[in-house]
């Protein structure tokens, strides 16, 4: 089997549009949740979110480029940039692109709907399509770059960039392809996306403070994170710098409710990725939790990872970094995988925010609203999604 590293990796989200910022963020204990700036906010029920400010998409993008790109995209275009010129030269070479989302392109949607249904127009921009498809951002960083190989999309609700790096990882291990991009993309934050989420009754009006015991849901984020990986022999050929090793993955399905998770599903999804990584729960030193911030989600991922750890419940640290960045959805566990490599890199463990009166029932190591320096050996990233699918990567120090 061979081995898989990360070797370059690029973001837009909340917290900055970049990596660098992010990681600088995450260690301060920084929130970008925030005020929501949208069309039609004054009607929302919920009207704070993880949004990306100040995004200038004209001084970004040449207008030809932007008739092609959604929000989603123009994410995952700039977050795949600054992986591969953090990857370094050759690290496209023969490579593919998986990226996870949800949704893609909802702002093209919302505003084709509103052109049709209430301004009364017969007629939309003729790229809407293009511009809408879930494989766009795939599509667009494949021709970019000139990358050959392997490029689709994946769509598994929150786990979608778990899927889609778990996935890259496989491919590279079993000499499928010598590298990959993979990672999450989303931009729901737009009048539509949040008043269907407002529909199912899980959106906090006041901020995501997952595991405390006033919890009262989560608030959605946007953005992108865009890894590359590649056989290990490779990048040291190419001299690049590892920045971690992705060396297991476990995806499962509850195969029981479309929106309750259920524990099951998620201990052995955990389980599996730490088989396929050959690591015993005592040498794992964080897990970053999916944490959402729900009543059920966390009580039920906490019993989750006490049910996998056992006797080393207590000593891994765990955190949920939602409360910084949102709950991004598809792109969420991308931008998560982040959070690893800070712990894994840099000794620093980033904190859940919010959480000042933790709930009995989701009694773990938490990182409580300050970064806590220790160093970590191997690190776990949980995704739970809509529809009961699970996605665990365990991730080694490069």
């Amino acid at each position: 089997m061979r081995r898989v590293v990360i070797t370059g990796a690029g973001t837009v989200n909340a917290l900055a549009t970049d990596v660098p910022g992010t990681l600088a963020a995450m260690a301060a204990g920084r929130s970008g949740i925030g005020p929501l700036q949208l069309r039609d906010g004054d009607r929302l029920s919920v009207r704070i979110g993880a949004q990306v400010r100040d995004w200038d998409e004209e001084a970004r993008f040449p207008r030809a480029e932007l008739a092609l790109l959604d929000r989603f995209a123009q994410f995952a275009v700039t977050a795949a940039d600054e992986a591969l010129a953090m990857a370094g030269p050759g690290a496209g070479a023969g490579a593919g692109v998986i990226i996870g989302s949800a949704a893609g392109g909802i702002a093209t949607w919302e505003d084709g709907y509103r052109a049709v249904f209430a301004e009364g127009r017969n007629r939309v921009p003729p790229f809407v399509v293009p511009r809408l498809m879930l494989n766009a951002p795939a599509s667009h960083i494949s021709m970019r770059h000139g990358l050959t190989g392997p490029a689709f999309a994946v769509s598994s609700a929150c786990a979608s960039s778990n899927h889609a790096i778990g996935l890259a990882f496989r491919m590279i291990r079993d000499g499928q392809v010598p590298a990959m991009l993979a990672g999450g993309a989303e931009a729901m934050l737009c009048f539509g996306g949040i008043k269907a989420w407002e529909g199912l009754r899980v959106l906090s009006p006041d901020g995501c403070r997952p595991f405390d015991a006033t919890r009262n849901g989560m608030v959605m984020g946007e953005g992108a994170a865009i890894l590359v990986l590649e056989e290990a022999g490779r990048a040291r050929a190419r001299g690049a710098r590892v920045l971690a090793e992705i060396a297991g993955f476990g995806m499962t399905a509850d195969a029981g409710d479309i929106v309750v998770p259920t524990g099951p599903g998620a201990v052995a999804a955990m389980r599996a990725a730490l088989d396929e990584a050959g690591l015993a729960p005592e040498e794992v030193g964080y897990v970053n939790a999916h944490g959402t911030g729900t009543q059920v989600n966390d009580r039920i991922e906490a019993a989750a990872i006490r049910a996998v750890f056992g006797a080393a419940a207590g000593s891994v640290m765990v955190s949920s970094t939602k409360a910084m960045h949102g709950h991004a959805i598809g792109a969420t566990g991308a931008i998560e995988i982040l959070a690893c490599l800070l712990a894994l890199r840099d000794g620093i463990v980033p904190p859940t925010l919010g959480l000042t009166a933790p709930d009995p029932a989701c009694d773990l190591n938490h990182v409580a609203n300050d970064a806590r320096r220790a160093p970590v050996g191997a690190a776990l990233s949980n995704a739970f999604a809509f529809g009961g699918l699970n996605a665990v990567l365990a991730l080694r120090a490069g």
